[in-house]
């Protein structure tokens, strides 16, 4: 079987990686470098930020990525020689108002990620000795982990780059779908190109909304900027992640620090703006105030695949035999991206699926465009 996949982020990649493990042949498309919009730019915390704010089937498939991550890490860097980097680190959150919310989330689901205690101000020291005298108590996840994504996104790449049954066509914007008798039966390049496959999947993330119009369907997914910075301190000097008020600390092994986020409705605009910078630089300071100490090596900007709820679209698009849909992850593409590909390659290949796949069921574009 033969698959057309279009957009090479992380949803797009892994999909990719999932099925030519399984023995189809792949065809990856993307308009410019592959996982250089919103899976580059994001943090790479492997949990929804506080999960229960969000609709089950979101922590549902998040709650796949850590352990999906570390099987893909074992069997990708022999080959690529890259590795994913993830980082045990347990996070802090910092939100009172969620301390309740927290823990009784943690008793009612069990999940391993989730599982928390609270910490009062000698016991938070011992965790993490950086944070701020202002804190007092928090509640710690000690299994939360992150993955350093541009890594992740280099070593996919690489996988597939030397895959003989993966092709990988860079700044190829495919612009139209051919499609006839309820079948895509081509699709074809701004460059005026076409190319044809069994099965065709989307993973446009912030710019799936374009495909409304060809497929008949309301695509109510658009994009979020997020900002982000980067800090420089010593290996290993931050001992864990940190989250107040859906601001974030996020350590790397080599002493990496990566701040975040911010949310902004403004299109398709990834110029990042100092005014959020400083808003960045004030909450992560507050945190842990002698990261003030420390130099700022870069920040930058990603637009976000937002969406209504925050649950993705996965499985076949409606009205269409061949088409499939694997977008609209808004915060969590990269926490939630294993268990999609996973879930949507075992929907194309017919087989039993790891989670339920009703409430991610593209059927859902259709209501919301006739009713």
């Amino acid at each position: 079987m033969h698959i057309a996949i279009i957009g090479a982020g992380v949803s797009g990649l892994l999909t990719a990686l999932e099925l030519v493990e399984q023995g189809c042949q792949v065809s990856i498309f993307d308009q410019q470098q592959p996982g250089k919009a919103a899976s580059w730019a994001g943090g790479g915390i492997l949990s929804p930020m506080y999960p229960w704010r969000y609709p089950r089937p979101v922590n549902e498939i998040a709650q796949h990525g850590k352990t999906l991550y570390t099987q893909w890490n074992e069997k990708l860097l022999p080959v690529t020689g890259t590795d994913f980097q993830i980082h045990e680190t347990g996070m802090l959150i910092f939100d009172e108002d969620d301390f309740e919310t927290g823990l009784n989330y943690k008793d009612r689901y069990q999940e391993p990620m989730q599982q928390c205690e609270y910490l009062q101000r000698e016991q938070l020291k011992q965790v993490n000795p950086h944070i701020s005298e202002q804190f007092q108590h928090a509640i710690y996840f000690p299994q939360l982990a992150n993955v350093r994504n541009p890594r992740l996104l280099q070593s996919l790449l690489a996988y597939l780059k030397q895959h003989p049954a993966a092709e990988i066509y860079e700044n190829c914007w495919i612009e139209q779908f051919s499609i006839q008798h309820g079948k895509i039966q081509s699709i074809q390049s701004q460059s005026g190109q076409t190319f044809t496959a069994d099965e065709y999947v989307i993973a446009t993330g912030a710019w799936s909304a374009h495909w409304s119009e060809q497929l008949q369907l309301s695509i109510p997914v658009a994009p979020v900027q997020g900002q982000m910075l980067l800090f420089k301190t010593p290996e290993n000097w931050l001992p864990t992640m940190c989250m107040n008020q859906v601001m974030y600390l996020i350590p790397r092994m080599d002493g990496h620090i990566v701040c975040g986020s911010s949310m902004d409705n403004i299109g398709f605009d990834k110029r990042p703006s100092v005014q959020t910078q400083q808003n960045i630089f004030k909450a992560c300071t507050e945190m842990v105030p002698e990261l003030a100490n420390f130099p700022v090596v870069k920040q930058w900007a990603g637009l976000r695949p937002g969406s209504p709820t925050g649950v993705p679209y996965i499985g076949k698009l409606p009205e269409l035999h061949n088409a499939w849909a694997n977008f609209g992850h808004h915060r969590n593409g990269l926490c939630m991206g294993p268990g999609s590909a996973r879930l949507l390659r075992q929907l194309i290949l017919k087989q039993p699926t790891l989670v339920s796949p009703d409430a991610y069921n593209p059927e859902r574009l259709k209501s919301s465009v006739h009713g």
